[in-house]
């Protein structure tokens, strides 16, 4: 049988202070309100619980061996009450979060850090991988908001973009008279090309494009790391499909130079998704947040 949970707690003042006067006043209710819920109490535990004495009352045997249940109980609901006040102050959780190792170091890096100082005893948790890989993790619970290429439609995720980006192709030294003038896409057939392994949604933008624009052009080099494909350009290896924003550095610096186009590539967009159906932790919903405040 089931019992009312204030009963318990009256109970558990009363058998700490040895006198119903004293816990009615810990609890601020009334003398008789104690002496009810301890009455309501052992007629359905079908215990005594209490020996009244002169001067108060003290434990029965059986009374010893519910409080050391109920004291425990209290402890644990307390802990879990603290818990709840820190997760909701944000100095407890964790931050799970998916994204391309690009996206990451271009797009994630820096408002994380600004969430990690402001959060330090969150624990952060990144996974990485393309596309595909944080749509799998994001449904099966692994993480709680994945950063993704778009589009990026699925009926049990909730997509919503974040940031602009667009994609350029950018040659080293070597090539670099190749970028002083606007060229046709058909350009692209006379230098070696740098792409990303086939399987990744940039890879498979950029076949597309290059398709559209009636391009016959196959990968000379191809990896699976965008600083790779930057380092392969900067050394002179042919042209690597870049985000534009990724490597700005390198274009200001003048490692890389970037072809100029008669027809560019289309500007893409980078997107949060997470779950439909699950509520974000509160870790997560302060990051998406300052994500998409940045």
């Amino acid at each position: 049988m089931l019992m009312n949970m204030e009963w318990y707690r009256i109970f558990l003042h009363t058998a700490r202070s040895g006198n119903l006067t004293k816990a009615a006043a810990e609890l601020h209710i009334t003398q008789p309100s104690v002496s009810y819920a301890i009455k309501q109490l052992e007629e359905g535990l079908q215990v005594k619980l209490f020996d009244r004495l002169s001067r108060g009352v003290q434990l029965t045997a059986e009374g010893a061996a519910l409080f050391d249940f109920v004291q425990k109980s209290f402890h644990l609901l307390d802990a879990g009450e603290a818990r709840m006040q820190a997760l909701r102050k944000l100095t407890a959780g964790e931050l799970r979060i998916g994204a391309s190792g690009p996206i990451m170091k271009h797009v994630l890096l820096s408002p994380l850090d600004s969430f990690h100082a402001q959060y330090p005893e969150v624990r952060v948790r990144l996974s990485q991988g393309k596309s595909s890989d944080i749509r799998t993790k994001l449904k099966e619970g692994h993480i709680d908001v994945g950063l993704v290429h778009l589009p990026f439609a699925d009926p049990e995720l909730i997509v919503r973009p974040l940031v602009t980006i667009q994609d350029c192709f950018v040659v080293g030294d070597a090539y670099r008279e190749w970028t002083e003038e606007v060229n046709d896409p058909s350009v692209l057939t006379k230098i070696p090309l740098l792409l990303l392994t086939q399987g990744s949604s940039t890879r498979r933008f950029v076949d597309q494009w290059l398709a559209s624009q009636g391009v016959q052009a196959e990968a000379d080099i191809e990896l699976s790391s965008i600083d790779m494909l930057i380092e392969f350009a900067i050394r002179g290896y042919g042209a690597a499909f870049i985000t534009e924003s990724f490597v700005r550095e390198e274009l200001g610096s003048g490692k890389l130079h970037s072809l100029k186009l008669t027809a560019n590539p289309p500007v893409r967009e980078i997107g949060i998704a997470v779950r439909a159906d699950r509520s974000l932790s509160m870790p997560a919903e302060r990051f998406v947040e300052l994500l998409e405040n940045v």
